[in-house]
């Protein structure tokens, strides 16, 4: 096991100028006054949107700007919008720079970079605000919640922005109620096209090699994942569509669906996972659609939960008797530039109780008991739900003030992100696994249970992955 020294020794971050002492502490203390001192770390599209959210809160100070590519069009508004903020295309060397005058971190970046960034600032002492999903593997996930756990002064939250809204208050004010109880069954589906869907699926290599952008760092774009040659289907977004880089619809969408139901359900980690349909199945990017489903134990006098996925345009689950109109809850946020459009069937989800039925849609949207005349029926029996006193923005940086707790920090996002990388390799290796939850381990399927893990790290890479 690798001591913190080692760590800070072996990753290059000794040269910060801190010292050792002042690390091991945690984070540097502010008081309530005080702006947050915030380090940005991915500033287009995405990025740039959280970085916006979180100066509209007024309680943060933006000190650094990171992004591989700082000479990007897509990344002009932000480093216009903050001038004083120094700037850099290498959070490393951001670090090595100024990271005495950092105190907290926004990450907005791919999916598998995610990992190595948060865990270099922890380390640091600094608070994270990472985008969901948390990280790409199961095992980055747990190393995540570990190194949380290590140091206990950090402040983490993931970006799963409803979670601090409407529908975080109502699931738990109606689940201590009574109102949610005895649920059995869940359908959560995502129906919107997607990146890859127009992609040729007979695919049988990778894309082939294009002229790198004068303006990209792509050597650090990769950071401790497999190097891939340049290619614009991997850029702007695109890595979302390939297993090397992203989570396809699942790990974008699921955490806006499902978090509530997984957190004040107490779901934890499935005992199996089945892909029960895979249209458009292939070795490198995600199918055109997909069915998974997830098996959830009792739990705490709780019934057994069956989760099921659906992805894809023409992928849409069965729907019960009244559920009425789908609508798109206005307050989902901008995605790389573009915000979803309306469909036939919105995101969203269904909840079986044994009573009682559930319609609800994504990030903060509410549920509402289906059919209407059942509705009624219940509405003198539903508790009062409190205002959220904060979006999930002002929740972290008052979180880093001492102020409030967040909502989703890494003990609660990071068993969620892990039954998405399990519906990944199982929408990957296109079979059922079955999962111990109690070891950890996936024991039907032996090449599965490696992925857990994943590819070794590149090299100068490895000692992230030491807690």
């Amino acid at each position: 096991m690798a001591t913190r020294r080692d760590f800070i020794k072996k990753t290059g971050i000794a040269g910060t100028g801190l010292a050792f002492s002042q690390l091991s502490p945690g984070i540097i203390t502010n008081k309530k006054a005080e702006k947050v001192k915030l380090a940005c770390i991915g500033i287009g599209f995405r990025g740039g949107e959280i970085i916006k959210e979180l100066d509209k809160t007024g309680l943060a100070e933006i000190v650094a700007l990171c992004d591989i590519d700082m000479g990007a069009k897509h990344t002009q508004e932000i480093a216009a919008k903050f001038p004083n903020a120094k700037q850099f295309q290498d959070f490393r060397k951001m670090f090595d720079s100024m990271g005495n005058q950092i105190e907290a971190v926004s990450i907005g970046i791919p999916d598998f970079a995610h990992f190595v960034v948060a865990m270099h600032a922890m380390a640091l002492g600094k608070h994270v605000y990472v985008e969901k999903p948390m990280a790409r593997t199961f095992h980055e996930s747990e190393l995540m919640m570990k190194a949380a756990k290590k140091y206990p002064k950090v402040v983490t939250q993931m970006g799963n922005q409803g979670h601090s809204e409407a529908n975080y208050f109502q699931f738990k004010a109606w689940k201590e109620a009574g109102i949610i109880k005895d649920v059995t069954k869940i359908t959560a589906h995502m129906n919107s096209a997607r990146r890859w869907h127009g992609w040729d699926t007979n695919i049988s290599r990778y894309p082939e090699a294009q002229p790198i952008p004068a303006t990209l760092d792509w050597n650090t774009w990769h950071m401790n994942t497999m190097y891939h040659d340049f290619n614009e289907k991997y850029h702007y977004g695109n890595w979302r569509c390939w297993y090397d880089f992203g989570m396809g619809a699942l790990g974008d969408w699921g955490a806006h669906i499902l978090d509530t139901a997984h957190q004040f359900l107490d779901l934890g980690l499935p005992t199996e996972v089945n892909a029960l349909k895979l249209e458009g199945h292939n070795d490198y990017f995600f199918p055109m659609s997909s069915t998974l489903l997830f098996r959830f134990p009792e739990r705490k006098g709780m019934p057994a939960v069956d989760v099921t996925w659906y992805d894809g345009v023409n992928n849409q689950p069965p729907l019960p008797d009244g559920y009425g109109l789908s609508e798109l809850d206005p307050n989902i946020p901008v995605a790389a530039g573009q915000k979803v459009k309306e469909a036939k069937l919105n995101p969203g989800k269904i909840i079986y109780s044994k009573d009682l039925i559930f319609k609800g849609g994504s990030h903060g949207s509410t549920l509402s008991i289906i059919p209407k005349e059942k509705a009624l029926e219940m509405q003198s029996k539903l508790p009062v739900v409190p205002q959220s006193p904060s979006n999930h923005f002002k929740n972290f940086l008052l979180a880093c003030q001492g102020e409030e707790k967040t909502r989703s920090p890494f003990e609660i996002a990071g068993p969620l992100c892990q039954v998405f990388s399990l519906g990944v390799l199982a929408q990957r290796m296109n079979t059922k696994l079955l999962f111990d939850r109690n070891t950890k381990t996936i024991t039907n399927n032996a090449f599965a249970n490696a992925l857990l893990t994943g590819l070794p790290p590149r090299k100068g890479w490895e000692d992230y992955y030491k807690v």
